[in-house]
């Protein structure tokens, strides 16, 4: 089965297309080499999937006849990604919403009370 319909058969992109498109831009590694849309995938073969800054190490164990259920995922797939990418994506997410969104103007009033008081507090606890 080609790696992008496996792709969209055990439901990590919505659509073919989605699939395509993340194996030309290099998302998706087979036995650690960049591969085509067109890769042909066997049981055995070790993916890396490269999705919303987290990078899914997967074993095909293998090969669905057509899209599965969600439920039926795991019989056609070994997810084996560590903890710690989940971590480091929730990392990020948090450290995006800290920073003021482009375009929303100088900091208030409260804003530069608030930067100062996370400052100062850094200060006195020999934080910095």
């Amino acid at each position: 089965m080609r790696i992008d319909k496996y792709l969209w058969c055990i439901r990590y992109y919505k659509t073919r297309n989605k699939a395509t498109e993340a194996c030309k831009k290099g998302h998706i590694r087979v036995n650690g080499q960049a591969v085509k849309p067109s890769r042909e995938v066997f049981p055995t073969d070790k993916l890396i999937v490269r999705k919303n800054q987290i990078e899914y190490q997967l074993t095909v164990l293998d090969i669905p006849p057509n899209r599965v259920g969600a439920k039926l995922v795991d019989i056609y797939r070994h997810d084996t990604t560590p903890k710690e990418a989940f971590d480091h994506a929730e990392l990020l997410k948090h450290a995006k919403e800290h920073y003021r969104k482009k375009g929303t103007g100088r900091p208030t009033k409260k804003d530069r009370r608030d930067i100062d008081d996370f400052v100062n507090d850094d200060i006195e606890h020999g934080t910095e």
